[in-house]
């Protein structure tokens, strides 16, 4: 949110992720996220935004499956396995070691104690299964 915010760009991948974590992690009605990027992106394209967090949110003509949510920690895992757009953009993270700058909320307590960063918001594996009983009752 960082990048996106001093650039108004944010890549793709990202965008889903961002998407993704305020409409399932957060259950917040995906039109917020969406009218807020597209005041802050550069490339914004009433059709692709507006397609994207719909698919984001699985709802819509073009639907990511229901199931499909993305961990935050995992993606950025997998996207930047060395962190270094984390150390760019979260720059209190910056010491951390590969390993854990991913999830520093893993980090043992003391350690943790010693990073200016606030602690999770919310559990993710908890909203995922808020979300998908949600999903699920729909049915």
């Amino acid at each position: 949110m960082r990048q996106l915010k001093c650039t108004g760009w944010m890549h793709n991948r990202l965008r889903m992720i961002a998407a993704m974590f305020l409409t399932k992690d957060l259950f917040i009605d995906w039109r917020k996220g969406e009218a807020h990027f597209m005041r802050q992106l550069i490339d914004g394209d009433f059709a692709s935004n507006n397609g994207g967090w719909q698919w984001s949110a699985s709802t819509g003509t073009d639907a990511a499956p229901y199931f499909r949510i993305f961990n935050p920690s995992s993606q950025s895992r997998k996207c930047d396995p060395g962190g270094g757009f984390i150390r760019e953009w979260v720059p209190e993270l910056a010491r951390l070691d590969a390993k854990d700058i991913h999830d520093p909320s893993a980090l043992p307590g003391l350690v943790r104690s010693t990073l200016d960063y606030p602690d999770p918001i919310v559990d993710h594996a908890a909203a995922r299964g808020r979300v998908m009983a949600a999903f699920q009752g729909l049915g």
